[in-house]
């Protein structure tokens, strides 16, 4: 079964939307590092519109310059493509697709396709829907330490919660953290009650 993952900058207040407006004075070794690993064995990129829409407007031409950034930009141009849109699409940048169907049912099938890791880059609705139906294998949240305060965050309003579990963490040294989550099971119930058993007393 192929993985499914995430990667999103976010804020320490949870703003997702138009990173480009706040996070690039983070942008170090670091953050290039764990960005390019984000496509470590991927061959499938499943996209939002609107995402595929900024990207598809920015790496075609920064390929065709050769500057720093066209080996990174070949390797998202030779990667699959696939967009989530409920309007007919047509594409100049190559193996690029629709997507057909119904998005969770399709990514169902993609995953139990063989073949190499489905990588997401924002693109918040997808991961929205993709984690409440348990596709989505590992979330990394690059937290940039910066309460951005307008916007749109990762999570919605919902009457359901989901539980996540760490797999990894990393601090770098803009004080940016690089979390990696999966789904988890259900916390249960609980309460004070038997929260008060794990508190410390002062001075101890």
């Amino acid at each position: 079964m192929r993985k499914i993952t995430a990667g999103l900058f976010i804020s320490l207040d949870g703003v997702v939307e138009a990173p480009d407006q706040w996070h690039f004075p983070y942008f170090d070794d670091d953050m290039g590092a764990a960005v390019g690993s984000l496509f470590d064995g991927v061959d499938t990129i499943l996209f939002g519109r609107k995402t595929y829409d900024s990207f598809a407007g920015a790496w075609p031409e920064r390929e065709a310059e050769g500057g720093e950034d066209a080996g990174f930009a070949k390797i998202l141009g030779d990667t699959r493509k696939i967009v989530a849109s409920h309007q007919k699409l047509e594409f100049t940048w190559r193996n690029s697709e629709q997507l057909q169907g119904d998005l969770i049912e399709t990514v169902t099938a993609l995953k139990n396709e063989p073949g190499g890791v489905i990588s997401l880059s924002g693109s918040i609705s997808v991961v929205r829907q993709l984690l409440a139906a348990g596709l989505l294998d590992e979330l990394h949240l690059l937290v940039h330490p910066i309460a951005v305060r307008h916007g749109m965050r990762l999570f919605d309003e919902a009457e359901t919660t989901i539980p996540l579990r760490l797999l990894s963490s990393k601090t770098f040294g803009s004080g940016v953290l690089h979390l990696v989550y999966t789904r988890a099971e259900s916390t249960g119930d609980a309460g004070y009650e038997e929260a008060k058993a794990h508190l410390s007393q002062p001075g101890q």
